[in-house]
């Protein structure tokens, strides 16, 4: 089993920076991917950002060119810098990550959640 634990979301201006970590802990074969997803009230939940073990990037088209997702694999950590923050980044992030046991099974965990807010 995993768990994954978010921290690093709190209040920003506008055009500010925030970073956020997640960690997971377990017992597993590997992992295989690590993304953050995001939720607003009332919005579908929506892709942020992925990395896959071999280091492959993948960003949904709101926040490509203003945050960047990086991945300790060693650590088992995923961290999400965010640039150019706009309030409708305003939302529960959500740490995603696609695990494959020691039995060969593949699972997606989430954790739950830190909450970013932009506001003036």
């Amino acid at each position: 089993q995993v768990v994954l634990v978010e921290s690093g979301g709190g209040l920003v201006q506008p055009g500010g920076s925030l970073r956020l970590s997640c960690a997971a802990s377990g017992s597993f074969l590997s992992i295989n991917a690590m993304d953050w997803y995001r939720q607003a009230p009332g919005k579908q939940r929506e892709l942020v950002a992925t990395v896959t073990s071999d280091g492959t990037t993948n960003y949904g088209d709101s926040v490509k060119g203003r945050f960047t997702i990086a991945r300790d694999n060693a650590r088992n950590t995923v961290d999400l810098q965010m640039t150019s923050l706009k309030l409708e980044d305003t939302a529960v992030y959500y740490c995603n990550a696609r695990v494959t046991s020691w039995r060969i099974v593949v699972t997606d965990y989430w954790g739950k959640g830190t909450l970013v807010t932009v506001s003036s």
